[in-house]
């Protein structure tokens, strides 16, 4: 299964479930993400040439993170520009997220180790705005 969690006009994240089975390559990002997110299943055999990647100045104006839930089980939180709270999905292993816009927080539902990829270089605290999380009688998580 694949999701997109939008918000008005915006995508908040896109998830794509350990249970998620296609044909072929498919990208779900559009062209203009920062991260491009994509799933390819490929047949015993298949090649991809060689290849390397040209030097291309780009410009990146907001981080969007990857994370890939290697174990355990994850509640995702989503907020708006403004940290208003949204709603809440549950992430388990498997489970791979683009978070693309909003806010976000989590909170580890059983022990979890995740994998992470954004952009870099970190720009330390300069990076990210820090507010409070969504109290846990306040929480509703949604499943799709």
């Amino acid at each position: 299964m694949f999701e997109v969690i939008k918000h008005g006009d915006s995508t908040l994240a896109m998830i794509i479930r350990a249970s998620y089975k296609s044909a072929g390559i498919q990208f779900f990002t559009p062209g203009d993400f920062s991260q491009q997110l994509g799933y390819m299943n490929r047949a015993k055999g298949y090649v991809i040439p060689p290849h390397r990647h040209n030097l291309v100045e780009r410009k990146v104006t907001l981080t969007q993170e990857v994370l890939y839930i290697k174990s355990g089980k994850v509640r995702v939180d989503f907020y708006d520009d403004s940290q208003n709270y949204l709603e809440s999905r549950m992430l388990s292993v498997g489970d791979v997220i683009l978070l693309a816009s909003g806010g976000h927080g989590f909170e580890m539902e059983e022990d979890s180790e995740m994998i992470e990829v954004k952009q870099g270089p970190y720009c330390g605290e300069e990076d990210k705005v820090r507010f409070d999380a969504i109290h846990k009688d306040h929480v509703n998580v949604i499943s799709k």
